[in-house]
């Protein structure tokens, strides 16, 4: 079976308005404009929105960051820090683009070996 068909369709949004403790798994795309302390685990792609603030750990596929991120990052192919990006903590990933202006403290890890997404879906 091929990836795209693997992997589900879903779009998941978090909005602005919207606080979680906890972790959050999916297996489907999510885009986060919300505050997130805790884990965010996805099968597919991150967007995270200029309001999205997320204190803990992300593991997904591909990863874009307009907002604010503490902690760490764990992507298996394409990270992209837009100009309003703010990251605090690790980076490991495949591949890394960061437009200007945007703001990284911390460490990055970049390997041709894809870093896995461990499956952590009990759905």
């Amino acid at each position: 079976m091929a990836r795209s068909e693997e992997i589900s369709n879903n779009l998941n949004i978090i909005g602005s308005e919207t606080t979680i403790v906890g972790n959050i798994v999916s297996q489907g795309d999510v885009r986060f404009d919300g505050t997130l302390e805790g884990n965010l685990t996805t099968q597919s792609k991150l967007v995270i929105g200029t309001t999205g603030r997320i204190t803990g750990e992300i593991k997904c596929r591909d990863c874009e960051v307009a907002g604010t991120v503490r902690g760490k990052i764990k992507v298996e192919n394409l990270l992209m820090l837009k100009a309003t990006a703010v990251v605090e903590g690790e980076i490991k990933t495949s591949k890394l683009a960061i437009e200007p202006n945007a703001v990284f403290s911390g460490t990055c890890s970049m390997s041709t070996a894809e870093p896995q997404v461990e499956e952590q879906y009990n759905g």
